[in-house]
């Protein structure tokens, strides 16, 4: 009994010596979030939450008015439909433990084990959201290719299965593990994983569902490019959260990505409009804004890794390959990308992931500062990225079009989506 009562104290002193020690051991983990961080990517992933209907606005400025409407529902339903196939299982099939280096685990499905734990210095819960808001607005990219023509239902399949089947393994490649970021490729904010992915999947839906009746025999002008002008400003907004975010963090690295991105965007936009103004006589305002989402699409995979002058250079060849691959490449093979998907994204992406092998300076090092293995793992991930996305997306048109049919009726292309899909009209003056 005496020893019971002298073990008493013993217990106490070491009971209160491990709740020192956890408390202590929580407020590491709290201290590891940081308020300054969280604080930033809570605003980045709202404004890449923003760029989703932006693109909405900046897609339905360039199509007929009779489709304006059926448009902007496509990115604006994309937006809702990824927000929870990425809850559900799309996280965990992109960030979770790495299986083989080809898939994540099934840790986080539903966000299981998902919660404010620190992620690096932000909750883990923020991270997710962060990257949710990629998914969504790739996916609708993609629908630029084909719009006009397309069934609302289709839009909705593919989406769901193009994120499983595409975004979802190659995120983890990227960025959440897998074999290539093991091999060293670079993808700062998603040249690779959304430009490079949406614009070559867009290019082979827009041969597989074929021209828009007309084209190109008809003149389809954008029906208001004030929309799209509108939206355009949105995108460049909600690009600083895509780039500048991209460093997880409130620091010099996303002070880099915010002025190479903002660099980038201007610089494109310059070069367009000079090589139209000299090519077709006279700038224009269509022209200006494809030159910036030019400028955009090549830094997103350079931004933290290159130097302002760098991105510069990044952005003046970006404009000039768009230009050219939508001008001139895509009337001479004869594709109908309704609104360039392929010849400003994927072209955009291709060249800016290359052009991150060649002027990686920060953080990396490229060809250009004696390190040429960055550029090969660049083309890897570049050719990789195109492979994936070639089959992928032909396997799921092929699907979707035995399921449910693709294309709309002659007529209701002829009356217009907005009706014919969504019994509503854009404007009724």
């Amino acid at each position: 009994m005496e020893a019971v009562k002298r073990l008493f104290p013993r217990l106490a002193m070491v009971l209160l010596a491990l709740g020192i020690f956890s408390a202590t051991a929580f407020a590491a983990d709290a201290q590891a979030i940081d308020k300054a961080d969280t604080a930033w990517l809570l605003i980045s992933t709202a404004l890449v939450m923003f760029m989703t209907p932006g693109l909405a606005l900046f897609y339905a400025g360039m199509a007929r008015k009779k489709n304006v409407l059926s448009t902007m529902m496509q990115s604006f339903f994309i937006l809702c439909l990824i927000t929870i196939q990425w809850i559900l299982m799309g996280y965990s099939l992109s960030f979770g433990p790495d299986i083989g280096g080809f898939i994540g685990g099934l840790d986080f499905l539903g966000l299981s084990n998902v919660g404010i734990e620190p992620k690096g210095t932000i909750p883990h819960l923020l991270f997710m959201a962060f990257q949710g808001m990629f998914a969504a607005i790739t996916v609708a990219l993609i629908t630029g290719a084909f719009a006009e023509r397309i069934k609302f239902s289709a839009v909705v399949i593919f989406s769901i299965l193009w994120a499983f089947i595409v975004y979802d393994p190659l995120t983890h490649w990227v960025w959440g593990g897998g074999w290539l970021q093991k091999m060293g490729v670079l993808d700062f904010a998603g040249g690779i994983v959304v430009h490079i992915s949406s614009g070559v999947s867009a290019l082979v839906a827009a041969i597989y569902i074929g021209r828009r009746r007309g084209y190109p025999r008809e003149l389809m002008p954008p029906h208001n490019l004030t929309l799209t002008i509108i939206g355009m400003g949105i995108l460049w907004f909600g690009w600083f959260g895509f780039n500048a975010g991209s460093a997880l963090a409130s620091d010099g690295l996303a002070v880099i990505a915010f002025v190479t991105t903002n660099t980038a965007a201007a610089t494109g936009t310059i070069t367009w409009t000079f090589i139209e103004w000299a090519h077709r006589g006279k700038p224009t305002m269509l022209g200006a804004m494809s030159g910036a989402v030019a400028g955009l699409g090549s830094i997103t995979p350079a931004a933290g890794f290159v130097t302002p002058a760098a991105a510069i250079l990044i952005g003046l060849a970006g404009g000039v390959l768009c230009y050219i691959a939508v001008t001139i490449l895509k009337p001479k093979l004869g594709y109908d990308d309704t609104l360039d998907v392929f010849g400003i994204h994927g072209i955009a992406g291709t060249w800016g992931t290359i052009a991150t092998g060649l002027f990686a300076s920060i953080g990396a090092t490229g060809l250009f500062y004696g390190n040429p293995a960055q550029l090969v793992n660049q083309l890897i991930g570049a050719g990789v990225t195109i492979v994936l996305a070639v089959v992928g997306t032909y396997v799921i048109l092929k699907a979707v079009d035995l399921a449910v049919g693709i294309r709309v009726a002659t007529e209701e292309e002829i009356q217009g989506l907005d009706i014919t899909q969504h019994e509503e009209s854009g404007y009724n003056l």
